[in-house]
């Protein structure tokens, strides 16, 4: 990731080259999902102060894929919005069926 990633694009098709272990896509998909659930039921039961937990909940298991699977470094440091963008965007992708958790399938 020496080169400036200039378009979002780019930015996915390296995105999806850093997630190609199953278990550490299973782990973003269970933690987005899991962000859905705080987020709805927050929203439910009015509880503003349960929003501390979306963020803690989303990136603690995307960071055990990378740290124990995948064993690469999170690009939310160095691309934080583009990075978010592309974890709901590839939750959604394998809820079509577009992507799967095995990317060699």
């Amino acid at each position: 990731m020496s080169d400036k990633i200039k378009t979002y694009r780019e930015f996915y098709a390296f995105y999806l080259k850093e997630h190609q272990n199953k278990m550490s896509r299973i782990l973003h998909f269970v933690g987005t999902f899991l962000v859905f659930i705080v987020l709805g039921i927050g929203i439910y039961c009015g509880w503003t102060w349960q929003f501390i937990f979306v963020p803690i909940t989303g990136y603690f298991f995307a960071w055990i894929g990378h740290a124990f699977f995948e064993k690469n470094k999170p690009a939310t440091f160095k691309y934080p919005f583009w990075s978010l963008i592309s974890d709901f965007k590839l939750f959604f992708e394998i809820l079509i069926g577009k992507q799967n958790f095995d990317p060699n399938k």
